[in-house]
């Protein structure tokens, strides 16, 4: 394998949206690709027709391309291994299914559903490992015409040879022995005439040159039903690694019962995808260089060797922490161009300018600024209970004073604080609690320079009564 071109790849299965764990499985492929020199493969796994739709196959390829985690090869990239979509591979596995069977490696198996877990119960209370019993394994030719002659449907299941100790070597976890003995023999090919997940999956690995694939734990335990499947059909396995998962808060899996986001409602948060990568390179993969990473640079600081064994935590804040990082690495047109979505379309460019700058210090993500456009642009003002506070303690006397010097063009900060006779907070909190509701927030200079003049006269007379 070593000889070879390095090949990854990323196949998911466009059953929902795009959700952080599966980020990190693309980007670590990519980054895996990117490191050796090699390609980077996407292929779309379909075959599960009731729950796939367009709309999420469209989402999940808009989400990766957001992402910057492009592909070489695969669904809208052309190459010589596709077609990309196993919904369309179906002339590729029919042949390789039709050959286990004829090499008697594979059997129709006509057990019910509800005969599957009527035996499985009644492993589990023998307090055995529950795998299939067998039953149709060895059925003779009239016994399967009788069964279809009954009308019995038959899905399609792997012979699990005898007496064989598996070994192999996990790219995360080391080596790895499993006894076939413990492995029931299972479906490559599903009733309705669809290949299974172990053949599929194995089969397009192997015939489209994959040497490295870097999964979810939770697919170590398919590996040795895949390398056998692989091994009855004389194809290369590639060299599986399988990833820690990621957890959330309570230490389960990452998912929306406890809050996780997809990329699609990150994004639409106004998350940055460089944020989101640089915290995910971070999340099983031990890194010494903590700065903001471009795709480029976290390629050429993976190693396979830095892959951890234990579960990851996905830390929201930490999500936070290098979202900041980004904002504060934009340029003033970058920072523009970034919350224009999140700004009226109506304001005027200086407008515009003057409220991102004001902004920009405050906020992390872009939704962040739609507490800030009341404050800012005129609505209704949220009050702190202090805040309230230092504008009474402040009394009329000080803002018909501030109220007063005011011009028709922009508020100036040095104006109103000569004409209030203060200085220090005895000045500043009282000003930014009238203007804002808040005693903490945006500068104040670039602040009076953002709001409206009249919204900034009205703000401050109110208190001068």
């Amino acid at each position: 394998m070593n000889a070879a071109p390095v090949v990854t790849r990323f196949a998911p299965s466009p059953t929902g949206e795009l959700h952080l764990g599966n980020v990190r499985t693309a980007l670590f492929n990519r980054l895996l690709a990117r490191r050796l020199g090699g390609r980077y493969v996407l292929r779309i796994e379909d075959t599960d027709a009731a729950r796939t739709t367009q709309a999420h196959v469209d989402g999940l390829v808009a989400d990766l391309r957001w992402l910057g985690l492009d592909w070489d090869e695969g669904v809208g990239v052309e190459g010589p291994h596709g077609p990309y979509r196993q919904r369309d591979r179906g002339t590729v596995y029919g042949p390789l299914l039709d050959r286990l069977l004829r090499e008697d490696r594979a059997y129709p198996c006509y057990c019910t559903n509800a005969e599957l877990e009527l035996s499985r119960r009644a492993q589990l209370a023998a307090g055995r490992p529950p795998r299939y019993a067998g039953t149709c394994s060895r059925l003779d030719a009239a016994a399967r015409a009788a069964r279809e002659a009954s009308g019995a449907r038959a899905a399609l299941r792997f012979r699990i040879p005898d007496g064989r100790m598996l070994q192999f070597d996990d790219l995360v976890h080391g080596p790895q022995q499993v006894d076939t003995a413990l492995i029931g023999d299972f479906v490559i090919r599903r009733e309705d005439g669809t290949p299974a997940f172990f053949f599929a999956n194995a089969v397009d690995d192997s015939l489209m040159q994959v040497t490295h694939v870097l999964r979810g734990e939770d697919h170590l335990s398919n590996t040795p039903r895949q390398l056998l499947v692989l091994a009855a059909l004389g194809l290369r396995a590639p060299g599986y690694g399988h990833l820690p998962l990621l957890t959330g808060a309570d230490g389960a899996p990452l998912s929306k019962r406890n809050g996780a986001q997809s990329v699609r409602e990150l994004r639409e948060a106004g998350y940055s995808a460089m944020a989101i990568c640089n915290q995910l390179f971070r999340l099983g993969h031990s890194c010494a260089d903590n700065s903001m990473l471009a795709l480029e640079a976290m390629a050429g600081l993976f190693d396979a060797k830095h892959l951890q064994r234990a579960s990851a935590h996905f830390d929201p804040v930490q999500l936070r922490h290098w979202q900041s990082l980004w904002v504060r690495s934009l340029s003033p047109g970058q920072a523009q161009e970034w919350l224009a979505p999140f700004l009226p379309a109506d304001l005027a460019p200086e407008r515009r300018a003057a409220v991102v700058a004001a902004l920009l210090p405050n906020v992390v993500a872009a939704g962040d600024v739609a507490g800030w456009l009341p404050v800012v642009l005129g609505g209704e003002l949220q009050w702190e209970s202090d805040a309230r506070a230092a504008v009474e303690r402040a009394g009329a006397d000080f803002f018909r004073a501030v109220t007063g010097a005011l011009t028709d063009g922009e508020a100036q900060l040095a104006s109103l604080r000569t004409a209030s006779g203060r200085k220090g907070a005895e000045f500043f909190a009282p000003l930014r609690a009238a203007l804002t509701g808040r005693l903490h927030g945006p500068e104040l200079a670039p602040l009076l320079k953002a709001m409206p003049p009249s919204l900034v006269r009205s703000r401050l007379g109110a208190w001068a009564r």
